[in-house]
């Protein structure tokens, strides 16, 4: 059984590699965009891990919500 903290950080991690996807097939994202969207996607998104397509639906759904640094990468 995998501990609770290793979990969690597989969680935040997937979150981080896919919340910035531009589409599903480049689902893990630039370091650019995880780096701009990693503090977001855990706040308006994690309930969607591993989703990639909710996720990003999420992302832009908040998009008024997210970091200029994140929105940024949604143009």
């Amino acid at each position: 059984m995998t501990p609770p903290m290793t979990t969690a950080r597989i969680a935040c991690t997937a979150i981080a590699l896919l919340a910035a996807a531009p589409s599903a097939a480049d689902a893990k994202g630039t370091p650019d965009q995880r780096r701009a969207c990693r503090q977001d996607a855990m706040k308006f998104c994690r309930e969607f891990v591993p989703n990639v397509n909710r996720i990003k639906a999420c992302m832009e759904k908040n998009f008024r919500k997210l970091s200029p640094l994140c929105r940024k990468q949604f143009r």
